[in-house]
C-alpha cells in the first residue's frame, strides 16, 4: 500500500528542493550502493534497489514530482484522480466502513470512493529490471535481452481462472456485486453498511472448477526474457521506460510498463561528461618538440592527427562531431583529447650524454615560459 512507502527523498537522501543535477547524483549514488551485482542473493539489497529507481522514476519527471509533492504516494498511483472529491483527495471511501456508510446514504460517497465494480478494468503494475551495457553499447544504441519477473495472464485459462470447459457463475450470496449490505439498528435509526463479499471475496465470481495452472486466479507470476531496444545515448544510472512490458492489466486493464535501469561498464580509454568525449594520449618528447602525425581512437575508429610543434603537456584538441550520440535528438556531442608528454626513464649513459649536449645548446628562446617564471622569482625575492 501507498502509505506502507517510505519517502522518496529519504530513499535517496536529499532535500525537497534538490536540483535536478544534485537528483541524479544522488541516484547514482544510490544505485550503486544496492546494485544486485554487488550482493547477489541479498534480497534486503534488492529491495532496496528497487525502492531506489521507483524514487527516481517518479521524481526525475517534473509532472510526477509536482503530484507526489502535493498528494503524496497517492499522486503517483496509477489509479489517482486529482478530482476525487475533499477529505484529501480519497472521499470517504478512505474510512473504510465509515465510507460505506456515507455511501448508502449519498450514493457513492463524497467523490474519490472505492469502486463498487469488482469488474472494473484495472492496470497492472509497473516492473523493474536490469541492464549491463559497454561504453559502446550505450553510446551507438544496441539490443539487449534482459530477463523480467512479471505477472502474465494465465495461457491455460486465458484469464478467465476456470478449468477448460467450465466457466465462473454469479456468486450467489452478493448476486455478482462483491459487496454485501447489511443493516444495523441505532439510536439514529436504521444504518446500512458495505463490506466486501466473504464468499467470493469481492470478486462477485464463484469459481467451482479452477484452473490448474493458475489456481483460480487467472494470472500466473513468472519470469520471461524480453529483447530492449536501448536508444543510442543512453547514460548510466537512467532508466529506459518500456511501455506495457510490465505486469498484466486485470479485466481488460491496461497492463504496467518496464522500468529498465542501465548500468555502464568503465572504459580503458574514454571518459564520458554529457555527449561529449574526453581521453588521455601519451607522446613522447621528440613528438611535442618536433610535431608528428598520431593516430587517435575515437568511437568510430582511428583517425590521425597531426600534432605541432611546441606542442605542451595539458594541450587539448577537439574532433568536433566524434562525441556521443544524443539521446532521442539528432547530432553528435564532441571528443577532446589531452596531450601528456611522457618523459623517458631507464636512459643509457648515451643517451644521458646526448640529452646533456641537446640541453647544452638551448637557450631563453627555446623556453620562454621558464624564462618569464625565473624572472618573476627574481622580482619576488628582490
Amino acid at each position: 500500500m501507498a502509505d506502507e512507502k517510505r519517502d522518496y527523498y529519504s530513499v535517496l537522501g536529499v532535500d525537497r528542493d534538490v536540483s535536478d543535477d544534485d537528483l541524479k547524483k544522488a541516484y547514482r549514488k544510490a544505485a550503486k550502493k544496492y546494485h544486485p551485482d554487488l550482493h547477489p542473493g541479498d534480497k534486503e539489497a534488492e529491495k532496496n534497489f528497487k525502492e531506489v529507481n521507483e524514487a527516481y522514476e517518479v521524481l526525475s519527471n517534473k509532472e510526477k514530482r509536482a503530484r507526489y509533492d502535493q498528494f503524496g504516494h497517492a499522486g503517483v498511483d496509477p489509479n489517482f484522480n486529482p478530482g476525487g472529491g475533499g477529505f484529501g483527495g480519497g472521499g470517504f471511501g478512505d474510512f473504510g466502513d465509515l465510507g460505506d456508510i456515507f455511501s448508502s446514504f449519498f450514493g457513492g460517497g463524497f467523490g474519490g470512493g472505492r469502486s463498487a465494480n469488482p469488474n472494473a478494468p484495472r492496470r497492472g503494475g509497473d516492473v523493474s529490471a536490469n541492464v549491463n551495457l559497454s561504453f559502446e553499447e550505450a553510446a551507438n544504441g544496441c539490443k539487449k535481452t534482459v530477463k523480467v519477473h512479471k505477472i502474465d495472464t494465465c495461457d491455460v485459462c486465458h484469464g478467465s481462472g476456470c478449468e477448460t470447459g467450465t466457466t465462473a457463475k454469479s456468486c450467489p450470496v452478493c448476486h455478482g456485486s462483491g459487496r454485501v449490505t447489511s443493516v444495523q439498528r441505532t439510536p439514529f435509526g436504521q444504518m446500512q453498511t458495505q463490506s466486501v463479499c466473504q464468499s467470493c471475496h469481492g470478486s462477485g465470481k464463484i469459481i467451482d472448477k479452477p484452473c490448474k495452472k493458475c489456481a483460480g486466479k487467472g494470472r500466473i507470476r513468472h519470469t520471461v526474457e524480453r529483447e530492449v531496444e536501448i536508444p543510442a545515448g543512453i547514460d548510466d544510472g537512467q532508466v529506459l521506460n518500456v511501455r506495457s512490458g510490465g505486469d498484466a492489466g486485470v479485466n481488460g486493464g491496461p497492463s504496467g510498463d518496464l522500468r529498465v535501469s542501465v548500468n555502464v561498464r568503465p572504459h580503458p580509454i574514454f571518459e564520458r561528461d554529457g555527449y561529449d568525449v574526453y581521453c588521455e594520449i601519451p607522446i613522447t618528447f621528440a613528438q611535442a618538440a618536433l610535431g608528428d602525425e598520431i593516430t587517435v581512437p575515437t568511437l568510430d575508429g582511428k583517425v590521425k592527427f597531426q600534432i605541432h610543434e611546441g606542442t605542451q603537456p595539458g594541450d587539448e584538441f577537439k574532433l568536433k562531431g566524434k562525441g556521443i550520440r544524443r539521446l532521442n535528438y539528432p547530432g553528435r556531442g564532441d571528443q577532446y583529447v589531452k596531450i601528456s608528454v611522457e618523459i623517458p626513464k631507464d636512459l643509457t649513459k648515451e643517451q644521458k650524454a646526448k640529452i646533456k649536449e641537446f640541453d647544452s645548446s638551448t637557450n631563453d628562446k627555446n623556453y620562454k615560459k621558464q624564462k618569464s617564471f625565473l624572472d618573476k622569482v627574481k622580482d619576488f625575492l628582490g
